[in-house]
């Protein structure tokens, strides 16, 4: 098992920045891969931004060129770093982490919210 701990998320006018943070325990060693999901109300939850074991990385079109995300594995920490935020990036985000099994692990999410 993995715990999942985010912290970060907030109230922030439109064209702000945020950056979300995500610490690991247990067995994350174990980790392959780890990414942040969102998911806003009466919507899917979706993905946002993905990173592998091997420093690879994947966006969501609606994300890229705004959103990084980074993994500082001494401090078994990932971060989202959310620059140009729209209204339209409001929802709950979740820190995902998946073992070298397949099994998924989630955080319990962080609200963002971005005003008009």
């Amino acid at each position: 098992q993995v715990q999942l701990v985010e912290s970060g998320g907030g109230l922030v006018q439109a064209g702000g920045s945020l950056r979300l943070s995500c610490v690991s325990s247990g067995r994350f060693f174990t980790i392959n891969r780890m990414g942040w999901y969102r998911q806003a109300p009466g919507k899917q939850r979706e993905l946002v931004a993905v990173t592998n074991s091997g420093g690879g990385t994947n966006y969501a079109d609606s994300v890229k060129g705004r959103f990084t995300i980074s993994r500082d594995s001494a401090k078994n920490t990932l971060f989202l770093q959310m620059n140009r935020l729209k209204p339209e990036d409001t929802a709950v985000y979740y820190c995902n982490a998946r073992t070298v099994y397949d099994d998924d692990n989630w955080g319990q999410g962080t609200q963002v919210t971005v005003s008009s």
